[in-house]
């Protein structure tokens, strides 16, 4: 059964028999459902649009510079261990919108640290964004290890969701949800490496 994090908190993501090799790190969201007034009813507005939210993997090492970034941009990393599974630009249907593959048996020993992010592009602010979510899967059993709610809504376009980071051999995941004003994941470096 996954665990239900809560903001700041850590979670070892070793298994008994073994450490975990691929992991399935899935992003959602919706956009807010607005409600139509009679006039924007008839002259087709006021209703919740289409939200575009990227997510994005910043890799950093063990001295939080930055090494790699995987994005609508770069969807793998250079080493191949990381792929983004593409970009949703609506945030319409249950599910994770977008998913970002992390093969950590083939990663850059140099990787020590990946900090996932969600940035709106377009400039949407999370005031128009609710139920979003971040978890982690074990890839090789799809079995879901973890999953982090965000709750909190404001005018910010960049949240840091989440830190994976290498522990001796093994991985562990800090929830972060920290609010950040960048629209892709190059502007949010700094905000990145200040959550590790």
């Amino acid at each position: 059964m996954a665990v239900s994090l809560s903001k700041g908190q850590t979670i070892s993501l070793e298994k008994s028999g073994g450490g975990i090799t691929r992991l399935h790190l899935g992003l959602g969201w919706d956009p807010v459902v607005k409600k139509k007034s009679f006039l924007g009813g008839l002259l087709g507005g006021g209703g919740g649009g289409d939200i575009d939210l990227d997510a994005s993997c910043i890799v950093f090492d063990s001295a939080k510079s930055p090494i790699d970034t995987v994005w609508f941009r770069q969807l793998k990393s250079r080493d191949g261990s990381i792929l983004h599974q593409g970009d949703n630009q609506t945030g319409a249907g249950d599910g994770d919108d977008e998913v970002i593959k992390v093969d950590v048996a083939a990663m850059n020993p140099a990787a020590h640290h990946l900090v996932f992010l969600v940035t709106s592009f377009r400039g949407q602010t999370f005031d128009e964004v609710e139920n979003a979510f971040c978890r982690i899967l074990d890839d090789t059993s799809r079995s879901e290890l973890c999953r982090y709610t965000l709750a909190e809504k404001g005018r910010h376009t960049g949240v840091v969701m989440g830190v994976l980071s290498r522990k001796g051999s093994g991985w562990s995941f800090k929830a972060v949800g920290a609010p950040a004003a960048g629209r892709t994941a190059e502007d949010m470096a700094t905000d990145a490496a200040r959550h590790i």
